[in-house]
């Protein structure tokens, strides 16, 4: 058992009266390692030492020694009617070795509010919550109504050292970052600030675990009213009357006037001045099914709906993210029978049609990662792979399955299926897929063009969605880059990037401007200039991107636009698309006969390309390339072209000129 601790901040009136304005100012600090706690009779199953353990992170370079609270022992352990407590572990800390008890002295009366510094372990929103006493004093530990449950902290804070910790903000796990608890209404709370009279100067403060894997630093007491950065809660010094001055964006949105939109995710951490940059919106996990009916029967459309509110605000382009999946689904559908749960698919799918009856969906995601998280109800990807995932849908078989082929090949009846309940539901709507990894790999993206070519051929798609997430780009050259971009174009049906980012981090893992700038100008208009790419969205743009500790945002805390924001800015604004030239070229090149017969066909160029040197591709109706050959630069306009053991078909051929890429099409009999 700890001593107590008691956290003193005196004030010297001989030190006149600029210097008690000063300390008047300063907040009072409480390390969260000084509590008190009381060990459990009997140890919870998995905790040897009881719920609370003191811990200490060694300096390094210019980083201070740390030492913190940590909590042993979820929640779910006392939730049970038989749990000590009486399972109330879901609405307070339930026994008393669960409480961290803390003597704090105040300078002087007055109102406080309260700031804590966090760190949110690897698990998330499985290791984001603890509870905190909604007043001054001794509480009971199985009194919910003593508590205010400070829940999803995943993806809230603030670590920029300038930013003003206030309200949410959008720091990720992972990192030490401050959140102001008195700002920030959890689950719709009322907010909680703490009062001190001039007799009672000297209080106690608990708070109390709930989810392991929450570290917690410090916590501080700020004079209500004062702007505190997070360089003052970390030093504790005082905290500034009028609010700094802050970076505001005037936009208009970048690809404003542009062929192409260019959109971004949406969530609470990316809404702030959304609209000065974006003309696109996707609900980062509003829309997905486990977020909407976690419970059978009980739908929640809050975020999706403030996702959408946004768009229609700024009369964007909306993409509905996702209808079905291999991760993120309702963990009460793995115990259903195929049957229950077809027929709680239809209900989801026409759920969302009934919710947005009469409104406009641009773009719907029905089937996400088909190839990399199918609903099979198993972890697919990582160390984990192959282990029940209770959030996995499970439902694969329920839509079908799928069938082999007697070529060998595989039919996908179950995204067929989840389609043609697409086209049902949402007639007015663009259907598309989406998936990663595939603008890097070659193997994956032939996968992904078989899937493409059934769905077309019942005309069931009308998009393909390709991530663009930096752990597929960063490593793959820009050649590479192109040519799956050809590939998946192959089919005919228009590109769509989906979940673009680029990250920051430098060989010695540090936060790089430049390293982000870098890759953004080497990746970014590969994408943005393809023909089929019809338009692209940025998976987040500002902290609390889910890759904040990659670096991967591109305005910081306090608004300030990292150096490639103001590159993309000025490189959409200047990049022109879709010309007209390029259109006369198009339609100047031309094959003949065509149906090609005999093993050959002639080639017409305009006489503008010049002598040149053209790099052919043919693809087949998968997208795979079955012969490429170089024509040798020639004045003539008129070129050979060799089809050596082409079968009969309808090919699409890839012409690399000095102007250009082009596409046509060549029927061989």
């Amino acid at each position: 058992m700890k001593k107590p601790q008691r956290i003193l901040l005196a004030l010297v009136a001989a030190l006149g009266s600029h210097f008690t304005v000063l300390a008047q100012a300063a907040p009072v600090v409480v390390e969260a390692e000084s509590g008190t706690s009381t060990n459990p009779a009997t140890p919870v199953a998995g905790a040897s030492t009881g719920d609370w353990a003191f811990r200490t992170i060694a300096a390094s370079g210019t980083t201070p020694t740390i030492s913190y609270a940590t909590t042993l022992t979820d929640v779910a352990a006392y939730t049970a009617p038989t749990a000590p407590g009486g399972g109330v572990g879901g609405s307070a800390p339930a026994t008393a070795a669960r409480v961290l008890s803390y003597t704090v002295t105040f300078p002087e009366a007055g109102t406080y509010d309260l700031y804590a510094r966090i760190r949110v372990g690897p698990n998330g929103a499985n290791d984001d919550s603890f509870y905190y006493a909604n007043s001054f004093g001794t509480k009971s530990p199985v009194t919910g109504s003593d508590w205010v449950n400070c829940n999803n902290l995943f993806n809230i804070g603030y670590t920029s050292a300038t930013a003003v910790v206030d309200g949410a903000g959008g720091a990720a796990t992972g990192v030490w970052k401050w959140v102001d608890l008195s700002q920030y209404s959890f689950g719709g709370a009322a907010l909680v600030s703490f009062t001190v009279t001039a007799g009672n100067l000297t209080q106690t403060f608990q708070v109390g675990a709930r989810e392991d894997g929450l570290d917690l630093d410090k916590f501080v007491f700020g004079k209500k009213g004062l702007y505190f950065t997070v360089a003052n809660l970390d030093a504790g010094t005082p905290g500034s009357a009028t609010p700094p001055v802050v970076f505001v964006p005037t936009g208009p949105a970048l690809a404003t006037g542009k062929p192409k939109y260019l959109g971004c995710a949406y969530s609470t951490a990316q809404s702030p001045y959304f609209t000065k940059y974006w003309n696109s919106v996707t609900p980062e996990n509003g829309g997905k099914w486990g977020s909407v009916e976690a419970t059978r029967g009980t739908f929640n459309w809050a975020d999706l709906d403030s996702a959408y509110n946004r768009c229609a605000k700024i009369g964007g382009v909306f993409r509905l993210h996702n209808l079905v999946w291999g991760a993120q689904q309702p963990t009460w559908l793995k115990g259903l029978s195929d049957a229950d749960q077809l027929t709680e698919i239809n209900n989801w799918y026409k759920a969302v049609a009934d919710h947005f009856a009469g409104k406009k969906i641009d773009f719907i995601d029905v089937v996400n990662e088909p190839i990399h998280t199918p609903p099979t109800g198993k972890v697919t990807v990582g160390s984990t792979a192959g282990t029940d995932d209770p959030a996995g849908g499970a439902y694969l078989n329920a839509l079908g399955g799928t069938t082999s082929l007697p070529d060998g090949t595989t039919q996908y009846n179950w995204i067929i299926k989840s389609f043609q309940l697409a086209r049902q539901y949402f007639p007015s709507a663009k259907l598309m897929l989406n998936e990663y990894s595939v603008e890097n790999d070659g193997n994956t993206a032939q996968t992904y063009v078989r899937i493409i070519t059934q769905l077309k051929a019942l005309s069931l798609i009308d998009g393909v969605g390709i991530q663009g997430h930096a752990f597929s780009t960063k490593s793959t050259s820009a050649t590479t880059l192109k040519a799956n971009l050809d590939l998946l174009a192959a089919p005919g049906v228009p590109l769509y990037i989906t979940e673009y980012d680029s990250d920051a981090l430098d060989a010695n893992g540090n936060n790089s401007d430049a390293v982000q700038l870098a890759e953004y100008q080497r990746v970014f208009p590969i994408f943005w200039e393809h023909p089929a790419v019809k338009g692209v969205t940025l998976w987040g743009y500002r902290v609390g991107h889910w890759r904040t500790a990659q670096g991967a945002y591109l305005a910081n805390s306090d608004n300030t636009e990292r150096p490639a924001l103001t590159w993309l800015r000025d490189y959409i604004k200047n990049t022109t698309l879709g010309t007209k030239a390029a259109s006369a070229a198009t339609a100047a090149i031309f094959f003949y006969p065509n149906p090609a017969t005999g093993g050959r066909v002639s080639l017409s160029l305009p006489a503008t390309f010049g002598q040149q040197a053209v790099e052919v591709s043919l693809l087949n109706a998968l997208g795979q390339t079955i012969l490429r050959q170089t024509l040798p630069a020639s004045a003539e306009t008129v070129r050979s072209l060799r089809l050596p053991g082409v079968a009969q078909g309808l090919y699409t051929v890839r012409l690399q000129t000095n102007a250009g890429l082009f596409s046509q099409r060549l029927t061989v009999e």
